[in-house]
């Protein structure tokens, strides 16, 4: 009877943290306009299609005085690549993930630089509310 107990407890304690975990994961996806810096990238998902984040991007490049050295898009993906003032190098990855949802992703630099990619990012975001 004590064995039945354990294992009784030991299952509901593992499917509680497997469901639990699950369930995070689940709201987690779910969320648009989340913001994460992991690995010297800035990780944006945007609730905007890909060509309305490209122009804003663009915009931003623009207003912060880099200079675009590369640009290239299509339906699904774009990459901006620029450089500024201490001619460190900047990629703007852009993905689209769903028809009203674009992947964004910022890194500055070789290890990358989170104070610069979040304030490129907040310009981005300036200028999409613009729109």
């Amino acid at each position: 009877m004590r064995k039945k107990r354990v294992a009784l407890i030991v299952l509901l304690v593992g499917l509680t943290a497997l469901l639990g975990g699950c369930m995070l994961a689940a709201v987690g996806a779910g969320v648009v306009g989340t913001v994460a810096y992991a690995t010297g990238d800035l990780e944006v998902i945007e609730s905007e299609r890909l060509d309305i984040v490209y122009e804003a991007t663009l915009a931003a490049v623009e207003e912060l005085d880099l200079i675009v050295t590369e640009k290239t898009k299509d339906a699904l993906s774009a990459l901006i690549v620029a450089r500024d003032a201490q001619d460190k190098k900047i990629t703007i990855r852009l993905s689209a993930a769903a028809e009203r949802t674009t992947e964004l992703s910022i890194r500055v630099g070789v290890f990358g630089d989170e104070t610069k990619s979040r304030l490129i990012y907040k310009r981005i975001r300036h200028n999409l509310r613009r729109w």
